[in-house]
């Protein structure tokens, strides 16, 4: 999407606006004069440079603080004062870098960001803080469950970080932090910023009502015989052009089958092959010098799955059950495709597939996606997640205006959760809009995570939600109900951080063990599917009708149609990730020819030559040897849908067990002990060292 000018910008913003109000938001009264994010000292972009100093100044405080302490409580609490210090600038840094417009502060977000991460390295390869951890730990005077398990987990932390190493090993796996680092924020910046494009030819090819997405092109079209053409003969053609980034590819691709976009979209950026190659060995080489066999080993021996066999066998085995049922699908698509085509040999593409399924899914439910998403404006949406809170939780959302310099762009607005017994429960900024230079995806920040300052004051989370939905500046944004499922994950992760209540931040909201952590944004993407949910915002903003059950009733059904062939794709997506971290052999792994025989095996679906999509899943970054946790998640969450909301998503009752039992806690208690007393002992399963989900709610809603 180009950039707005600043009067569409303004004029987009006071739509913003009037979207907060309809939503039923409150507004409260202006803060004072601030900087980005409510920090006084990001007045400037500069100011990230001072973020950086006080954050060091004040942790080497705390350093000398601690060195001076006996064992006791208040070691964990004095550290966790010193992680909540860093993190901010972390948080802050990682939030500027991928959503703020102006490169100045962009640049200087970046240069602080490295500069924090080579501090906490220091940090995490501190023998006073780590000598102070063991001692406390070891005897026995942290007086609460909470404070045992900071401890061990601070102390396992510092063990990851490899201070019990020799001192030439220690300073090997310093350096290949640094390079892992550093390798990952070049993956992130080549798929941002090289995403590749396609242009379409004629524009009539992608419908009307979503030629607005798309930038215009023009080409001259001839007419006649080559002999016969002259300038007169010519007619300039309208077309499209698609920036193939992951996000505007799969939207194309549901309106076109075209090989070109599909081919373009999933080559791109070529770049990463090398990088991708790089960050491999530099993880595997980390992992052995801290003593595993492999990378996936090292990242997934504090979860809850605790090895790579116990995931990989739980993947396989569910890789086999999908299987059938993923080809009959398969072969109906295909059937679908040789129909509509009047081909009877015809062969499923893999451009097919978002193309074929959607238009089966059409034709069988009758879908129209500019008739769904009219009940779906912007506006209405932030009503649904008011709507939410209030019913679940008896909380309620109200608009803040922000002060000069807090915020980073005017489509962006800041609400508070407030509840009439507690007060203010956190605040979350929502920046919603796609434009140029920023973080593609939908994604959840955090910038401040809760904890106990003392027994009468807490410090509140911040977080931001940002997605980036398409919008003219004349008009509010009316979205697909994918789109719709998307913001609901998002603000699954936003209610963990803003409900949990741990006495450390660093156990604040998401930041609990990987395999755990999908679960609360998994189980809000069934609210989105939920006609009782849904009839209570999702209304028609011409006639003030809410949306029709029936038309509900169909958007489930055609998500009913092929869920085989997402799950199997999910699955090949965690097997690939765990394969490339895996066990390295004696030559250097061929990533494109590793992934195609993955999806060869795995999935029902052929690998397209040349292509390598890889390249630009990003998740190999954030997630590395972890993305199995979304699956992991998926099936805890069907199963509390189905044992704890389904018979009444909407009552205080189930609202007060998914914050009591749940979201709360944060990372605060063992996740297997969390899920156990929430739902019962069988939503979890032993399995050798490890624990993996039981699969039996998740066989039911795929209907294996």
């Amino acid at each position: 999407m180009n950039q707005l000018s600043a009067s569409a910008m303004l004029s987009r913003a006071a739509s913003l606006r009037r979207a907060a109000a309809a939503a039923g938001f409150s507004t409260a009264a202006a803060r004072p004069e601030t900087g980005l994010y409510g920090f006084d000292v990001l007045r400037t972009a500069k100011g990230f440079r001072r973020f950086v100093d006080d954050a060091i100044e004040r942790s080497d405080e705390l350093v000398a603080y601690i060195g001076q302490l006996p064992p006791s409580a208040e070691i964990v609490r004095a550290m966790d004062e010193i992680s909540n210090t860093v993190c901010s600038v972390i948080d802050s840094a990682e939030l500027c870098r991928n959503t703020h417009p102006d490169k100045e502060f962009m640049d200087e977000a970046d240069k602080a960001s490295m500069r924090i991460y080579e501090h906490l390295q220091y940090l995490n390869t501190n023998t006073t803080l780590y000598n102070a951890i063991l001692k406390a730990e070891s005897e026995g005077v942290m007086l609460t469950e909470e404070a045992r398990r900071a401890a061990t987990t601070l102390r396992v932390d510092f063990e990851k970080g490899g201070i019990h190493l020799p001192k030439d090993k220690l300073e090997h796996v310093n350096h290949l932090n640094l390079e892992i680092a550093q390798l990952g924020r070049k993956f992130s910046e080549n798929v941002m910023n090289k995403p590749g494009f396609v242009d379409i030819y004629p524009a009539s090819r992608i419908p009307r009502n979503m030629q607005r997405h798309f930038k215009s092109v023009h080409c001259i079209k001839p007419w006649g015989d080559e002999e016969q053409r002259n300038q007169m003969d010519t007619t300039k053609q309208k077309g499209l052009r698609i920036v193939t980034d992951s996000g505007t590819l799969s939207t194309a691709l549901r309106w076109v089958s075209d090989e070109e976009v599909y081919m373009v979209g999933n080559s791109e950026p070529r770049e990463n092959i090398t990088v991708l190659d790089k960050l491999i060995n530099a993880r595997d080489e980390l992992a052995k010098t801290m003593g595993c066999k492999s990378y996936g080993d090292f990242a997934i021996r504090p979860n809850m799955a605790a090895s790579v066999d116990v995931v990989m066998s739980f993947l396989k085995d569910l890789s086999g059950a999908v299987r059938h049922k993923a080809d009959e699908e398969f072969e109906r698509i295909q059937d679908f495709k040789r129909t509509v085509c009047n081909e009877k040999s015809a062969k499923l593409e893999p451009w097919d597939e978002d193309y074929f399924i959607g238009m089966m899914k059409s034709s069988v439910h009758n879908l129209d996606v500019s008739v769904v998403a009219a009940y779906f404006p912007l506006s209405q949406c932030l009503k649904g997640l008011n709507v939410l809170v209030e019913s679940l939780f008896g909380a309620t959302f109200h608009q803040i205006p922000m002060g000069d310099g807090e915020s980073w762009h005017p489509d962006v607005m800041k609400l508070s959760l407030h509840h009439p017994d507690e007060g203010n429960l956190g605040f979350m900024y929502l920046d919603l809009y796609s434009r140029k230079g920023k973080y593609p995806g939908c994604a959840h920040f955090a910038i401040r995570g809760g904890r106990r300052l003392s027994d009468s004051n807490y410090q509140l989370p911040i977080v931001a939600l940002v997605c980036n939905f398409s919008s003219s500046s004349k008009i509010m944004a009316r979205l697909n109900h994918w789109d719709v499922e998307t913001l609901f994950h998002e603000f699954g992760h936003a209610l963990h951080s803003l409900l949990s209540r741990t006495e450390y931040q660093h156990f604040s909201g998401t930041r609990v063990a990987l395999d755990v952590a999908e679960t609360p944004s998994n189980l809000f993407e069934f609210y989105a599917w939920d006609y009782r949910v849904l009839r209570k915002f999702a209304v028609d903003e011409t006639t003030g009708d809410p949306i029709p059950e029936k038309l509900v009733k169909a958007l489930n059904a055609s998500r009913n149609m092929f869920p085989a062939t997402e799950l199997q794709r999910q699955i090949f997506y965690s097997i690939m990730d765990l394969t490339l971290f895996g066990e390295q052999g004696s030559k250097p792994m061929d990533t494109i020819s590793t992934v195609a025989d993955l999806r060869r095996k795995h999935t029902s679906w052929k690998c397209v030559e040349g292509t390598h999509w890889h390249t630009r899943f990003t998740h190999l970054i954030n997630y590395g040897a972890g993305y199995y946790s979304y699956l992991y998640a998926r099936c805890f969450a069907t199963t509390i849908w189905q044992e704890v909301c389904q018979d009444d998503p909407l009552s205080r009752s189930t609202g007060s067990a998914l914050r009591d039992k749940f979201l709360k806690h944060g990372g605060a208690k063992d996740p297997s002990a969390l899920l156990k007393d929430f739902v019962g002992d069988s939503i979890i399963i032993n399995s050798g060292v490890g624990i993996i989900p039981d699969i039996s709610s998740l066989c039911k809603e795929v209907g294996l």
